[in-house]
């Protein structure tokens, strides 16, 4: 059974994203700890890259600030296998093919499993080409995640099918980012996915507010929130790690009412 499994077992998962040496890799590992220790369930790291297609300015931003503090591939993983020593929960990397193409995907893999990654998120994939990627994660046990975006039913039922680790529901067409208001029918979405794979299924993109959290995980397994905790980052920068770990419970104490 896939780690990832474990983050869904005890009710409703709440999943904090953060981008990977956003200040410095030492606050990001300090962050780890922190999410953890204020109820994540699962945690979601961005590999900084210069060209996050699928983000919004926020994380486009904190890419470019990671990346200028000199934060790399190698040294994420090196910090993450530390941090590894401490962090029980599951964890997965966001990022993108060129990056994974770049490093080497056997390579990537590999060191995934070293350092304990139980998973990645490739936006940038399309389901129609996840062959170029799906083979070598079996063969290292690192769950493929997909994302199902709100198109048409045959496609969400398709990918539904196929699923590891959990569903990514994209609850809004577009780039990552805060929104006052989520409009489209996820309950309905969800439904779908369960009705074709035991996979747990989140509901990402947009999500800012304790009310935005339970209202989608109500109807879901669990809550994804990117954008609002990478402000809080930017705003308090190497001081960001208490107002992020206060901001994670209210919103584990949100997705659990």
């Amino acid at each position: 059974m896939s780690n990832i499994r474990k983050a869904f077992e005890n009710g409703k998962a709440f999943i904090p994203f953060v981008t990977g040496g956003d200040p410095t890799l030492d606050v990001t590992e300090q962050l780890l700890y922190a999410m953890q220790d204020a109820g994540a369930d699962l945690i979601e790291i961005g590999i900084p890259f210069s060209d996050p297609i699928a983000e919004g300015i926020v994380i486009q931003e904190a890419n470019e600030r990671a990346l200028e503090a000199g934060c790399t591939t190698d040294k994420l993983f090196d910090m993450i296998f530390r941090a590894r020593q401490k962090v029980t929960v599951p964890m997965v990397f966001l990022t993108y093919v060129n990056p994974i193409y770049t490093y080497g995907k056997e390579k990537f893999m590999k060191r995934c499993v070293e350092c304990g990654m139980d998973g990645i998120i490739v936006p940038d994939l399309p389901y129609e080409e996840k062959e170029e990627l799906s083979g070598v994660c079996e063969q290292y046990d690192v769950d493929l995640i997909s994302l199902i975006a709100p198109t048409s039913h045959e496609r969400i039922r398709m990918i539904a099918k196929e699923a590891k680790g959990f569903v990514y529901c994209v609850s809004s067409l577009g780039v990552t980012g805060v929104r006052s208001e989520i409009k489209t029918n996820i309950a309905e979405m969800t439904k779908m996915v369960k009705e074709e794979t035991d996979v747990p299924c989140a509901v990402g993109f947009g999500i800012s507010t304790p009310e935005q959290a339970a209202a989608m995980a109500r109807v879901s397994d669990g809550a994804i929130v990117g954008s609002a905790i990478v402000k809080l980052v930017a705003k308090h920068g190497e001081n960001a790690v208490s107002a992020v770990a206060q901001y994670v419970r209210e919103m584990k104490a949100a997705v659990m009412r």
